[in-house]
């Protein structure tokens, strides 16, 4: 690894003794997985057959064979989560695709010991890294690249060389992987009713569509779309500003998820169910109703004051400021606590360019 970076899914269902948890749609996912079992009666086996149908995973375990970290037995669980920024089939509207889909959002979700609490780590998409050889979907090689852009893995070699990559940076498996488009992600928050959040000043964003004055919103998928794209009205317009406003709206998405009454409402939990499961593409350890009603089993006790959420420790690039370098030895302080299934030390954030720009309180829980 050079001086500019630093750096488990798995084969079998369980793993590490308990089963995990959650992020953006992650989380809608497991609540509404959990819930079907409220259904009930003769027509579960219609329900499962359409929500399996909704369904498609990817072998991530076959594409990165065994050069891997171990796997941790702690009781904790990993998962990445990407957001794709393709543009394709109803993502037009976005824009066009540069070259390809990258992973416009990634967050680790660390679910520890217990199922209580989770620590979640953005990585930023414009973080310069090594990228690690990979082998893509086709079973192509794709090689390696010094001060590679992070989301760049992701474009050249789909979610298994993302997940490798993020493995090498972190010395940590994976234990899962789900990915989530732009028009997946507006019907679930429109499916929900939309996402309440305040903001303490005005947001005008051009860019992603998005204006918002000081005080309390009710945001539909649209909106939302545009509040976890926006960059260019808040803080130095970088994507760490963008970032801070994603992990706000997380923990409002994950209170509003809690509060909606899923559980007593068969027909919304349904239907919330079946506009999830056509939002993600999971690995193939959760591709099935029954796999994700095992994923959520914990998740009921998870609340948004239970979710500790950082960026990844870094440093504006000298030679381009809209690149970021991981902090070496702070990243490392990162990785270790989760490998040792600990909570994240703040000493570890504490010189970083993320988790304190103008950004952070922008956004609040309504």
């Amino acid at each position: 690894m050079t001086d500019r970076s630093d750096s488990r899914i798995r084969g079998g269902g369980k793993r590490r003794k308990t089963s995990g948890k959650r992020r953006r749609a992650t989380t809608v996912v497991a609540w509404s997985a959990a819930g079907l079992v409220l259904l009930g009666g003769s027509g579960i086996g219609y329900v499962y057959f359409k929500l399996n149908g909704n369904l498609l995973g990817i072998d991530i375990n076959a594409q990165l064979g065994r050069d891997r970290p171990a796997n941790a037995d702690n009781g904790s669980e990993d998962i990445l989560v990407l957001g794709s920024d393709s543009r394709s089939g109803a993502n037009a509207a976005y824009g066009k695709d540069g070259g390809g889909a990258r992973s416009d959002t990634a967050v680790i979700v660390h679910v520890h010991k217990g199922h209580k609490t989770a620590s979640v780590v953005s990585i930023p998409r414009d973080t310069l890294i090594d990228r690690p050889e990979c082998t893509d979907s086709k079973g192509a090689a794709v090689p390696g690249a010094q001060f590679a852009m992070f989301n760049t893995a992701y474009e050249v070699g789909g979610p298994a060389c993302a997940v490798k990559t993020v493995e090498k940076m972190s010395g940590i498996r994976m234990d899962h992987y789900i990915e989530v488009d732009f028009t997946g992600f507006k019907k679930l928050v429109d499916q929900l009713g939309g996402v309440k959040i305040t903001t303490t000043r005005a947001i005008d964003d051009p860019k992603s569509h998005l204006t918002l004055a000081p005080g309390t919103h009710t945001l539909d998928g649209e909106q939302s779309l545009g509040l976890v794209r926006t960059r260019h009205s808040v803080g130095d317009g970088s994507d760490l500003g963008r970032i801070e406003l994603q992990q706000a709206f997380i923990k409002a998405l994950i209170e509003q998820v809690k509060s909606i009454g899923v559980f007593s409402n068969p027909k919304k939990l349904y239907d919330l169910a079946d506009t999830a499961t056509r939002a993600i593409t999971p690995d193939s350890q959760l591709d099935s109703v029954d796999k994700l009603i095992g994923f959520a089993g914990g998740l009921k006790d998870l609340g948004a004051k239970d979710v500790k959420m950082i960026t990844l420790p870094v440093r504006y690039d000298p030679a381009d400021r809209n690149r970021v370098l991981p902090l070496q030895a702070p990243s490392q302080q990162v990785w270790k606590a989760l490998r040792e299934d600990k909570p994240i030390p703040a000493s570890a954030t504490k010189d970083s360019a993320g988790d304190r720009g103008d950004a952070n309180g922008v956004v609040e829980s309504g």
